[in-house]
């Protein structure tokens, strides 16, 4: 099977909101709904709207992209509030301009190179309106998770199913493989996902290309500080 945009939003699409739907999205919105100043807002990647439906809910125009029509599905089965385009969000092809664009949940590293990831800052700079903000919620790389260039770890353990993660690293090209097993009822079902990591630096150099300089680096949605133990940033770009 090849990999692409849509892979792993296809096969997971079913089991997603099963997955991660007890995520309290509450923190993420009150802080968006800030910096959207009122204005138009565009998440990337919006899967099945963990974020974008309740932040709608707050009086936001809020619409999306992504690449998997499962996953838009089960958005459009919730609310008819958001709308959404089909397509790689690293191309940002959506009329009109925003005054917030953002991409959550480790979202961006879904980009599987780095030349996808500085064409994405740059289409969201053209996306932005004057004084606009771009926000990447990402997890701050940690390679001392893997042993010799591999993980598995279980993630849950149910009366009647499992969660196994098993994942590969390619540190030299900052690429992880991984495949959620899910095993229930004597059957073990696989949910691939690929990713390509970057540091907080290198996001900060890919802004500055595209026109967009830091604004603020938080250790979370609780606007706690980034320090060097923060296991994840939320960064704003500003235009």
């Amino acid at each position: 099977m090849e990999y692409g945009p849509s892979t792993y939003g296809d096969r997971i699409a079913d089991i997603y909101d099963d997955l991660y739907g007890d995520m309290d999205p509450s923190a993420a919105v009150a802080v968006l709904r800030r910096l959207a100043e009122g204005g138009r807002v565009l998440e990337l990647a919006i899967g099945t709207g963990r974020v974008a439906i309740p932040l709608a809910e707050t009086g936001l125009s809020v619409s999306g992209i992504d690449a998997s029509q499962a996953m838009v599905d089960r958005l459009t089965a919730k609310t008819d509030q958001v709308p959404v385009t089909i397509g790689d969000f690293a191309d940002v092809d959506v009329p009109g301009s925003f005054s917030l664009i953002f991409v959550a949940f480790n979202t961006f590293f879904g980009l599987l190179t780095q030349e996808d990831q500085i064409r994405c800052f740059e289409n969201v700079t053209n996306h932005l309106e004057p004084g606009g903000r771009f926000v990447i919620e990402a997890f701050v790389p940690d390679l001392t998770r893997f042993d010799r260039g591999q993980r598995t770890n279980v993630t849950h353990v149910g009366a009647d199913w499992i969660k196994v993660d098993t994942s590969v690293l390619d540190a030299a090209n900052q690429r992880v493989d991984t495949q959620h097993l899910i095993v229930r009822d004597d059957k073990i079902t696989m949910y691939p996902v690929s990713i390509r990591f970057a540091y907080p630096p290198e996001l900060d150099v890919m802004a500055r290309l595209a026109g967009l300089s830091l604004e603020n680096r938080w250790g979370g949605w609780d606007l706690g500080p980034f320090t060097s133990s923060s296991g994840l940033h939320v960064s704003v770009y500003r235009k």
